[in-house]
């Protein structure tokens, strides 16, 4: 019987212990706890140590869904990672996340898709797995946001966390089970409205070699033109809003489902506002969609993955439940993924 699809065997998740909260972050920028829960819906945020690795982030995830999934790292076909913060420009993290757990056998690469790319990670696993290429696959993303952001600028440090998630993908072994639907799409001309303008100026010279991953920092002193993350907060609002019920209306009509049949939508945890925006729009009541952005901040692609792992943790996925997935990021970047667990 030939592979039409694939599901998630297992899933893993790893965060920092060290919290920052609203309160931490009244000591360093001129804001207040209520102002950022009123307009971002975040109370704290995971923040990793500076010699925390992107990729030990994902490998600990990995290790995790390799557990569950009762797989050895020689087992593994495919390391697809998403990460908008490498630790290096060359190799991939999902090279250096290769070596750390000895998956010798796979073929490792990662995806820009920026806060979107685990969900393109997933479906270009579902590529390589219905066309026989792949058996076992682990989709990872693994993001360092805290290396990226102004810690003075007060309209976006107070947004992102960092964390890490992983799932092992394999092919769907009941018909009807597993992902029923992708939809993808990007629009390069509203790139300006959440982007990192180069460290050093427009010639990217400056700073050490590498420099703006997770493993590496931006530093301010070796900065002209700031690399760090630019977002244009009300034009990202629309965009998003727009862009995400569009991805679930079309991932939706193509499975044969209406809203009402989803028991839960997994939304990227960029905003509250524009979680609940979005959930209006769809029609779905706020008590079957995933929120953990008040305890984690936006963790860009790592944050629907982590939300699966937790939300199968405290028994909100089941064997059976519909789950509808959707997300937007820079580029801009939109998708939305349906699947039955």
């Amino acid at each position: 019987m030939p592979v039409t699809t694939i599901q998630l065997v297992s899933t893993g998740m790893w965060a920092p212990s060290k919290v920052l909260s609203n309160a931490d972050l009244e000591q360093l920028v001129e804001t207040s706890d209520s102002w950022i829960t009123e307009r971002t819906g975040i109370k704290e945020r995971r923040i990793a140590d500076e010699k925390m690795l992107v990729s030990e982030m994902g490998y600990l995830a990995t290790l995790m869904a390799l557990d569950e999934a009762g797989l050895e790292p020689g087992d593994v076909d495919a390391l697809i990672v998403s990460t908008a913060t490498p630790d290096r420009l060359l190799p991939a993290t999902a090279c250096d996340i290769q070596a750390q757990l000895g998956a010798h056998n796979a073929v490792a690469f990662d995806v820009w898709g920026a806060c979107s790319g685990w969900l393109y990670a997933l479906s270009i696993a579902r590529g390589l797995i219905v066309s026989g290429e792949v058996k076992n696959a682990v989709c990872i993303a693994a993001e360092k946001m805290s290396a990226i952001v102004d810690w003075t600028d007060r309209s976006t440090c107070v947004l992102f966390g960092d964390a890490a998630g992983a799932a092992v993908v394999q092919a769907a072994r009941e018909n009807g089970r597993g992902i029923l639907a992708n939809y993808m799409r990007s629009d390069g001309t509203l790139a300006e409205l959440l982007h990192r303008p180069p460290a050093g100026g427009a010639g990217g010279a400056g700073g050490a070699a590498g420099a703006g991953g997770g493993g590496f920092p931006l530093e301010a002193a070796e900065i002209s033109g700031n690399g760090y993350v630019q977002m244009a907060g009300r034009e990202i609002f629309k965009a998003a809003v727009r862009s995400m019920c569009e991805a679930a209306e079309v991932v939706l009509q193509e499975a044969g489902y209406a809203i009402g049949d989803v028991d839960l939508l997994v939304p990227h945890q960029a905003n509250i506002r524009i979680i609940e925006a979005m959930a209006k729009y769809a029609g779905i009541p706020m008590d079957r969609v995933w929120v953990n952005i008040d305890r984690y901040g936006n963790t860009s692609s790592a944050s629907i993955p982590v939300s699966l792992h937790e939300a199968r943790e405290q028994g909100r996925i089941k064997d059976g439940s519909l789950v509808l997935m959707v997300t937007f990021g820079a580029g801009l970047t939109w998708a939305a993924t349906l699947l039955r667990w």
